[in-house]
């Protein structure tokens, strides 16, 4: 069982300035966190610290970041040590989606969710993580994602890099176990956040049949997990049944409803 009482910890948050992200600042500022929210929204980033401060009674700063970029995370890192912010809780939550065939007008955008979902991500946890052995406290919270189990047409490399951090993840929760530093996988389904650009009266159907699920609905789950120190957090039916649904499509019938429902331009694109 992990240490509750979170009061005074410093929390960087990766795309913290707008969906799960922010939602996440809130929820750890509600419980006594400094708050350091990451992101490439600019406009945001001169509002919502300020915000972060006022309503809960914390510390907060922004730092613009695009975590794209191969030096991103190094960076991070060393505004961190030029500020002697000393992380105790990480949440990797950035992300980027679309949903289209790898071809030649979406390669540019697959290799950058390459390196935000992945490079990026694995490189502050080395440097976080290791700072928090060293300290022997600390969380890291990783943002997977139900389609880790669903290597699906459509979703190529989103899938592949989701699964990449769960699977990281779970080798790195026993790892930094004896370093009394907890790391939690959260394993969403269908979350209703701009970064799938869907249409509002999709989400709102989605919602009411509660085959999509707030922000606040999740994080509460996640972070209630990461407190008990869980290796992975799974929540809702549909990450049970939809993945086996998937599994028993024979390959014919995936086939066929890929090349119906395939689109002839990417949809969505969010890098926060």
């Amino acid at each position: 069982m992990g240490k509750k009482d979170i009061k005074g910890y410093n929390a960087l948050v990766t795309g913290g300035t707008s969906g799960m992200g922010w939602e996440y600042c809130q929820q750890l500022a509600a419980k006594g966190c400094n708050i350091l929210m990451v992101s490439v929204q600019q406009e945001q980033l001169a509002e919502l610290p300020e915000r972060i401060a006022n309503d809960f009674g914390v510390e907060a700063w922004g730092l613009y970041a695009d975590l794209s970029q191969s030096s991103a995370a190094d960076e991070v890192w060393r505004y961190c040590r030029e500020h002697a912010l000393e992380i105790d809780i990480l949440v990797n939550n950035a992300g980027m989606f679309f949903f289209h065939e790898i071809d030649a007008d979406t390669q540019d955008k697959a290799l950058i969710m390459l390196r935000l979902h992945v490079l990026t991500t694995t490189r502050l946890m080395m440097m976080f993580g290791e700072a928090m052995k060293k300290r022997k406290r600390g969380y890291i919270v990783n943002m997977s994602s139900m389609t880790a189990q669903l290597p699906t047409p459509g979703t190529t490399m989103y899938s592949a890099t989701k699964a990449y951090l769960k699977s990281y993840s779970k080798s790195l929760y026993y790892e930094m176990a004896p370093y009394e530093v907890g790391v939690t996988t959260v394993v969403p389904g269908a979350i209703a956040t701009p970064l799938y650009q869907m249409k509002p009266r999709l989400m709102k159907m989605g919602l009411a049949v509660g085959l999509i699920r707030t922000p606040q609905w999740l994080v509460r789950r996640a972070l209630r997990g990461m407190l008990m120190r869980r290796q992975e957090v799974k929540p809702g039916a549909m990450n049970y049944i939809v993945p086996v649904i998937i599994r028993l499509l024979p390959n014919g019938i995936e086939q066929r409803i890929w090349n119906r429902f395939r689109q002839p331009k990417s949809v969505g694109l969010s890098n926060n």
